[in-house]
């Protein structure tokens, strides 16, 4: 885990709480009553159950490991409480133009709701780095695997209150 704070929306931070009660007091407590059942078959080197239950069960322990640390070091930002919505920052939508003023539209989020096909870029993502902090009309540089390129900040909305 790196030093920087896991910022994160309430809503980010809302679905991570859901998987976590989901895993923790749906589906572990039923994968260890079926491993007890299949245990008491006989032979567990050959129970398919016992087996699979077995490794089940450690894929949702680490899971649910991993959710519990990223939960106690999350930091709740809540988007629509931003002081100064005419610059860039946590939770920000951004509507970008590239230099063919192709434009893209952009929203700022934590790590862990993270969805480029939606437009939900990570915090700490190049483009995101690229346009920390701008304002309307400035242009950015980003470097991203196909070369840099050149952004300018068309728009900058965050969520009402």
């Amino acid at each position: 885990m790196s030093d920087r704070p896991n910022y994160i929306t309430p809503a980010g931070f809302r679905r991570l709480r859901e998987e976590y009660e989901a895993l923790f007091g749906v589906e572990r407590p039923k994968l260890v009553e079926t491993i007890s059942w299949a245990a008491g078959n006989g032979d567990r080197s050959e129970n398919g159950d016992y087996i699979y239950g077995r490794k089940r069960l450690r894929e949702i322990d680490r899971r649910i490991g991993f959710l519990s640390r990223r939960m106690k070091s999350a930091r709740i930002v809540d988007p629509a409480t931003q002081e100064d919505k005419s610059r860039v920052l946590f939770g920000a939508t951004v509507t970008l133009a590239d230099e063919d003023d192709n434009e893209r539209v952009i929203t700022l989020v934590g790590e862990d709701e993270a969805d480029a096909g939606a437009g939900r870029v990570s915090w700490n993502s190049p483009i995101a780095h690229a346009v920390r902090g701008a304002s309307i009309g400035d242009v950015r540089k980003v470097r991203l695997p196909s070369g840099e390129r050149e952004y300018e900040v068309v728009q900058i909305d965050y969520p009402k209150a």
